[in-house]
């Protein structure tokens, strides 16, 4: 028995293990923070990744069109379909269109609407659906984008306004991420003259051509 009791008193008194033991119990809490800064570092990389091809696509659609310094520009499907082919190869391993939707609308005076605006066509590409604000109302506009930073149109003139949405794939978990979900705009003014009233809705149909869809 004296035996037994002076190897309980011995044990008490051991500490050899007490840092290991702290870091069992700490290990989860430690795990835990680690994820979740390597998830939230991923979904804002992400998020500025997505906010740079609404940006490029903006910029790029407000260059397009075919014609002199001395014409204004007319635009075709081709333009449009390359603009949103060039978008996807950008997005790279993100897979924009299987996880996403772009649009693009080409913002315009209303002629019927003194002082307002008008969607004159939209393009859109990608697999997901988006609930867009600009789905429903085309005409009477007062401007494009969250309120009080609307966008507007020059006269004789137009302004391209991209909406992106992506559906985020977490490393982790969701539960992680700030949002599975993000949506990202641009509007960039048209810089040259563009022939607003060539071909349909501006916009040249060519032969052999498959438009992006306008359903958007």
């Amino acid at each position: 028995m004296m035996r037994v009791a002076t190897r309980l008193r011995r044990l008490a008194r051991d500490a050899s293990g007490l840092a290991l033991t702290e870091f069992a119990f700490s290990l989860p809490v430690l795990m835990l923070m680690g994820l979740t800064g390597a998830e939230i570092t991923n979904y804002i990389i992400t998020r500025m990744r997505v906010s740079q091809i609404a940006l490029h696509l903006a910029d790029n659609a407000a260059r397009i069109g075919s014609g002199s310094t001395l014409q204004a520009k007319e635009i075709s499907e081709v333009d449009i379909n390359d603009l949103l082919t060039g978008a996807g190869y950008q997005s790279g391993e993100l897979k924009l269109y299987e996880r996403g939707r772009v649009i693009i609308s080409s913002l315009e005076q209303d002629p019927a609407n003194s002082g307002r605006y008008r969607i004159r066509w939209q393009r859109c590409r990608g697999n997901r659906p988006y609930n867009s604000p600009h789905d429903n109302t085309k005409t009477n506009l007062a401007g494009m984008g969250p309120a009080g930073r609307q966008v507007i149109a020059p006269v004789d003139g137009a302004t391209m306004f991209v909406e992106v949405y992506y559906e985020y794939k977490p490393l982790v978990k969701n539960a992680l991420a700030p949002s599975t979900t993000m949506v990202e705009i641009a509007s960039m003014m048209v810089r040259d003259r563009r022939a607003l009233n060539a071909g349909t809705n501006g916009v040249v149909q060519v032969s052999g051509e498959t438009p992006a869809s306008s359903t958007c």
